[in-house]
């Protein structure tokens, strides 16, 4: 059995400040965007009523970063998740959501991969950095999220083609969004 590391503890007080229990002081929004950014995971809880306010507060770190132009999801794709919560595709939202960063997480970690191995680039300062930061950044994404088991999806062998990988992704995302349109 592995341990996993408890994660950091914030109290947001009634005053709505929020207070980082491991290092004893206040902080920001953008503090615990930080160190989610440093992949820790994060726990916001109500002082008084011991709420979990975790969500909240990460989906308005999200949402501050996109007023602020730093654009990750396309208005396609806000729309149709404000649409999921008004229908019947509420329950695989999530696990879609999860299945598409698992597979898009796999993509980019084998394409850096082949990129550290064949790329000059690899050997810049700051690519380790910059590859652990996108690692962070999708574990933070998937962080909560059920990891999908679906037996029909289809493995990709070690040695597969960079081609070959993305036809089974392809493959993967068209069988998930199949069965969501059913839904």
């Amino acid at each position: 059995m592995t341990d996993t590391p408890k994660p950091l503890l914030i109290k947001r007080y009634a005053s709505r400040r929020l207070y980082n229990t491991e290092t004893s002081d206040y902080v920001t929004l953008e503090d615990i965007a930080g160190f989610i950014r440093d992949g820790r995971e994060v726990q916001i809880v109500d002082l008084k009523s011991g709420d979990d306010l975790t969500r909240q507060y990460l989906l308005q770190i999200v949402a501050d970063h996109e007023s602020r132009g730093e654009s990750v999801l396309p208005i396609a794709v806000l729309t149709d998740l404000v649409r999921s919560y008004t229908t019947q595709a509420q329950s695989v939202v999530p696990e879609f959501l999860a299945s598409s960063f698992e597979m898009l997480q796999q993509g980019q970690s084998k394409m850096m991969d082949n990129m550290a191995a064949i790329h000059p680039m690899a050997s810049m300062p700051g690519f380790d950095a910059m590859r652990a930061q996108q690692q962070a950044f999708f574990a933070a994404m998937t962080g909560g999220m059920p990891s999908p088991s679906d037996p029909e999806a289809e493995a990709t062998p070690d040695d597969a083609s960079p081609s070959e990988e993305l036809d089974a992704i392809k493959r993967q995302l068209a069988d998930l969004q199949n069965k969501l349109s059913k839904m």
